[in-house]
């Protein structure tokens, strides 16, 4: 009876193993495309009011997605997008009511708050859902 509860166990413990439950990570370019997924591109933009931008994502080494209402506006750092982390914080000085392409963000570590690079920022590309597609 022991051999056979052992085996169970055995068994039972390769089936969970951290290879076989772990979800597979997908590229920060495959992010951003899941997460733009049914949207269409718009024109580019200089500049995106700060009081509309409602939250950010921030894409590792790629882009940062600004939410404004069911527009999502991507921007792809002119300079410094290898140092984008999702985990660190996105600092911005400014006295201007807008977020602009020639603004930069510090980015600072969210553990320690230390300073992890810089961004300067690019274009912002607005993505909306086709008019009559479902929200």
């Amino acid at each position: 009876m022991r051999p056979l509860i052992f085996s169970i166990i055995a068994a039972a413990a390769v089936a969970v193993s951290p290879a076989a439950t772990a979800k597979e990570k997908l590229s920060p370019e495959a992010q951003l495309e899941k997460m733009l997924e049914g949207r269409v591109a718009g024109e580019p933009q200089k500049c995106i009011p700060l009081a509309s931008a409602r939250s950010s994502t921030v894409i590792d080494g790629t882009a940062i997605v600004y939410r404004s209402g069911s527009t999502l506006w991507v921007n792809r750092p002119r300079s410094g997008a290898e140092s984008l982390d999702d985990d660190d914080i996105l600092v911005l000085k400014t006295s201007s009511s807008q977020l602009c392409s020639i603004d930069t963000l510090e980015l600072r570590d969210r553990s320690s708050h230390m300073y992890s690079g810089f961004v300067a920022l690019g274009d912002f590309v607005p993505y909306r859902k086709p008019e009559g597609a479902k929200k």
